[in-house]
């Protein structure tokens, strides 16, 4: 197999609208932020890190049985996965059990999700989107 995985930051969110609402709506503002799309909220995304296809599957492979190994190998099912803040605790301690056991490169790019989960930990707000591309 071949190809590149990506993952991807949450950077922001915009009102396609173009109009902010009243002051005494914030909290409407801030519910449609969570439900995003629907009403016209777009995410914009920005890539944080790249690896190889192989790569990320021999690190999904050396990971413990359990939710983050289900999580990360949904990329090979789905193509595409979302980490949000309810991943991380099981995502993060996965990674720190199976780190000896990864090569050069995933050494490199795990080290780099383990800073981005840990960002999250910190701002719950922020999401990871992990796309294979050919």
């Amino acid at each position: 197999m071949s190809g590149r995985v990506v993952f991807y930051q949450l950077s922001g969110k915009f009102l396609h609208k173009g109009q902010m609402p009243p002051p005494d709506a914030a909290q409407v503002l801030y519910y449609s932020l969570g439900v995003g799309h629907h009403i016209g909220v777009i995410d914009t995304f920005k890539p944080i890190l790249t690896c190889d296809y192989d790569s990320y599957l021999n690190a999904v492979t050396a990971l413990p049985e359990g939710e983050a190994r289900r999580k990360l190998d949904g990329l090979r099912r789905f193509g595409e996965i979302a980490i949000d803040a309810s991943h991380t605790v099981s995502l993060r301690k996965a990674l720190d059990i199976a780190r000896a056991k990864f090569g050069g490169e995933a050494q490199q790019w795990t080290c780099r999700l383990d800073q981005a989960l840990q960002a999250i930990d910190r701002e719950p707000a922020l999401t990871l989107m992990v796309r294979r591309q050919a």
